[in-house]
């Protein structure tokens, strides 16, 4: 299964990827109706974009707006908070992966989203850490 990757270090905090999917799920580009978030903490100069992990054995699954009841209990199941209500349609949101083709992913200008299998997930994150450790260390230009 593929997912949706974060990078956070990576992140620039251009809200591109709220846009983009707000844009895809509802064709205007308020962030009140994006599925992923971006979450800044200014204290530690740091911004996480965050959406739905798509856990193999989630709790919440998959939502049907047709069978919703609106009683947000998969807000509560969801242990990551990767779920919100919509307050006009009155019913549960997460992300979809915009069928295949997640929007944010397309729209994220520094890479910080990048759309993998589940299991590259991870060394994605470590690859990218790498990258950013011998930069700072300068093994880059050393050719080490």
């Amino acid at each position: 299964m593929r997912i949706v990757a974060v990078d956070p270090t990576s992140c620039v905090a251009c809200r591109n990827c709220e846009y983009a999917c707000a844009f895809k799920q509802t064709g205007d580009f308020d962030v009140k109706h994006s599925n992923i978030r971006v979450n800044f903490y200014p204290e530690e100069r740091v911004c996480i974009p965050w959406t739905c992990l798509h856990c193999g054995e989630g709790w919440c699954m998959e939502i049907d707006a047709n069978r919703c009841a609106g009683c947000k209990m998969c807000l509560l199941a969801c242990p990551f908070g990767s779920i919100h209500f919509d307050k006009v349609e009155l019913v549960s949101k997460k992300c979809d992966l915009c069928g295949g083709d997640p929007n944010c992913v397309k729209f994220c200008t520094s890479g910080a989203l990048q759309f993998v299998e589940e299991d590259e997930a991870y060394s994605f994150r470590r690859e990218s850490l790498d990258a950013k450790l011998k930069a700072l260390f300068g093994l880059n230009k050393r050719g080490g």
